[in-house]
């Protein structure tokens, strides 16, 4: 069973990064339904897909983020709706719904990411 009080781990996945948003449930929450306008707290993971190298956690700062979905990265504003509290969502973001492309300015620009969700509240 999966521990929601502790920090997800992730290893670098096989094989080629996906063409879209992948969206794969972990654990299926029984709160409050996040909706596109949400405004959302949430404790996540986020890793590199090539590297696996983690490139931010809330968890690493001991607090979550607490954050409008439509301030957050198109792959978070588009993953997120529907997710329910409780639950915990792996997002893998490609570059055009993340940082979007290589030389775009950020470091993590050309990079697709993978993100662990856990939603613990909705506003």
């Amino acid at each position: 069973m999966t521990d929601l009080t502790t920090k997800p781990e992730l290893d670098a996945p096989d094989g080629p990064a996906p063409e879209g948003l992948e969206i794969v449930d972990i654990v299926e929450g029984d709160g409050a339904e996040a909706a596109a306008g949400s405004t959302v707290d949430v404790h996540y993971l986020g890793v590199d897909y090539e590297s696996g190298d983690e490139f931010d956690s809330s968890w690493s700062r001991g607090t979550s983020i607490n954050f409008p979905l439509r301030q957050l990265i198109a792959g978070w504003q588009q993953g997120i709706p529907g997710m329910k509290v409780g639950g915990r969502r792996k997002l893998t973001v490609p570059p055009e719904l993340a940082y979007g492309p290589a030389g775009g300015g950020h470091a993590l620009s050309g990079r697709t990411l993978i993100f662990v969700i856990d939603l613990k509240g909705v506003s």
